[in-house]
């Protein structure tokens, strides 16, 4: 429970804090402004990374230890916000970036104790490396790391995006090692910059509204590297190689990206547009597809990494060399003989023409909309059936939900739709939970079929609806859901008895299914909310009075 709470508290922080922190920054023109080395159009304010920065540190410090290892690593954290900062206020040239990182570092190895003294397989049997060596050895990897993820923050929800991918991997690895006590810590701060991540996503996907600036991009660099170090230096069987996959493209991209400026005798600290996120632009690749792209390329390496988290250093070592010899091949031959992305025509035909005539004749969206729009509140209204029992303190919850609901409605509708997220947010995880722990007598086998593939059938014509709509504004699919959707399907269902058994996979495919159709419905709608607010109040009553009777 205390990881939950960590995580909600995190991502409302965030999400609650990021509309002040734009504001503050279009009044004192805190803005990435555009120019030959960016991609976007117009000036975009660069405050988010203190909003995630306050959103991890307001949930672990209700709950941090008092430990060496956590207090060094918010004291490092702090130390790079700080100096991210002072950037993002005023340019102040890589020289005083790289005196705050290893400040940071420093507090870190030497307050924190996080040293990589073990190299595995590379080292003689139970030989560790001298602090002469594992001191320097962290001070770069440190250093380096923290650059790599910043120097990656190049495309709308990418620098957040594959951060994520990497602390949802060492928050779980640390959460199944929780025997240990160095892991809590490692495992409570995971878990707390995933929800920072993911409430500032909704503002950073494409096209962006804010950006995260030095001050975000650094603070995860500096402590995807912490984290994982402390993860693998611990006394544990993961390999000591394992964050060298995990962290393996950024670093890989901030190598290429400095090897390439140095030869042809510039400066490798001079921003340039030669990252592997613009080499895809290049290639022919939208925006969203370059972003995507390296969102699968990142699942890839940590997925290999946590499969393969036990085996040599060798074969690990081995592994990341041979990707990273095809990946820079394969860019050095797409710039070399200038290869772009053919768009086929007769495809563009035969599949884009014919649903083009569809939309334009309006038939799929108007059968589409109108499944989600009685599907909704159908299911909505079908999984408050479900539970036998229903905790009197769950009641008087829903009750007073739906008192707010209606007296919003009623006498203060332009906060309607707020007061309708929040309600409807806080609702369906747990009458989905509750339908799991203590099904209705009447729901059998065959019924609980036919409930689970009316998510499917529901999902189906939701993205029927977003893929035909004609709204130009309003809630539209982002590179984030769809990740969002694929982790709510992995990460459920890895080998963890403690997860499995509460069959958590189908539970959070179903909150995110309600999450998501119930935005589409929203936004198509187009303000008329009458229909969702009287289905969402008769769910709550409908809750409210079956655990009060």
């Amino acid at each position: 429970m205390i990881f939950i709470s960590t995580l909600l508290i995190s991502m409302f922080i965030t999400m609650a804090l990021i509309p002040i922190f734009r504001t503050l920054s279009l009044k004192l023109n805190i803005m990435d402004f555009p120019g030959e080395r960016t991609v976007h159009p117009s000036p975009m304010p660069k405050l988010g990374g203190i909003a995630m920065a306050l959103g991890i540190l307001i949930p672990v410090m209700l709950w941090a230890d008092g430990g060496r290892f956590m207090n060094a690593v918010l004291i490092g954290a702090s130390i790079v916000v700080v100096f991210g900062l002072i950037d993002d206020f005023k340019d102040i040239g890589y020289k005083a970036k790289f005196a705050g990182q290893v400040a940071a570092a420093l507090v870190v190895i030497f307050y924190g104790e996080v040293k990589i003294c073990n190299l595995g397989a590379c080292l003689p049997e139970n030989v560790l490396l001298p602090d002469v060596l594992a001191i320097p050895l962290t001070l770069l990897a440190i250093v380096g790391v923290t650059n790599a993820i910043n120097l990656s923050d190049g495309l709308d929800g990418l620098a957040g995006g594959t951060s994520l991918l990497i602390f949802i991997c060492i928050g779980y690895l640390a959460y199944a090692g929780l025997y240990r006590p160095e892991s809590f810590p490692i495992a409570m701060l995971s878990v707390a910059v995933i929800g920072a991540i993911l409430g500032f996503l909704r503002f950073n996907t494409y096209p962006a509204t804010i950006f995260m600036g030095d001050s975000g991009s650094q603070l995860l660099g500096f402590l995807a590297i912490t984290l994982a170090i402390g993860l693998t230096q611990s006394s544990t069987p993961l390999s000591p190689f394992f964050p060298l996959l995990l962290l393996g493209f950024p670093v890989l991209d901030t190598l290429t990206v400095m090897s390439e400026r140095i030869s042809k005798g510039g400066s490798p600290f001079v921003a340039d547009k030669n990252h592997f996120h613009h080499k895809l632009m290049r290639l022919g690749l939208y925006h969203t597809d370059a972003v995507v792209t390296i969102y699968i390329i990142t699942a890839f390496l940590v997925a290999f990494a946590f499969v393969f988290r036990f085996y040599s250093e060798w074969f690990l070592l081995a592994f990341f060399l041979i990707f990273s010899g095809i990946v820079v091949a394969a860019f050095l031959a797409a710039d070399r003989y200038s290869w772009k992305l053919q768009r086929y025509d007769l495809i563009n035909y035969l599949i884009k023409g014919r649903l083009r005539v569809l939309k334009e004749k309006n038939i799929l969206i108007k059968v589409a909309f109108r499944v989600v729009e009685f599907g909704v509140p159908g299911l909505l209204i079908m999984t408050c059936l479900l539970p036998a029992e229903t905790p009197a303190y769950i009641s008087w919850i829903f009750l007073a939900l739906a008192a707010l609901t209606a007296a919003t409605w009623i006498f203060m509708k332009p906060w309607l739709i707020g007061m309708l997220r929040v309600a409807f947010y806080l609702m369906v995880p747990l009458i989905v939970r509750l339908g799991k722990v203590s099904p209705a007598a009447w729901m059998n086998d065959r019924a609980m079929q036919l409930y689970n593939l009316s998510f499917v059938a529901l999902m189906l014509f939701v993205v029927l609806t977003l893929k035909f709509t004609r709204r130009t504004s309003g809630f539209k699919a982002t590179p984030l859901d769809y990740l969002i959707l694929m982790l709510a399907l992995v990460v459920p269902n890895l080998p963890d008895p403690r997860l499995q058994s509460l069959n958590m996979g189908f539970l959070a495919v179903k909150v995110i299914v309600f999450y998501f159709s119930f935005e589409v419905l929203v936004g198509e709608l187009r303000g008329r909310l009458t229909r969702p607010a009287a289905a969402t109040i008769a769910a709550l009553l409908l809750v409210a009075f079956r655990g009060l009777i």
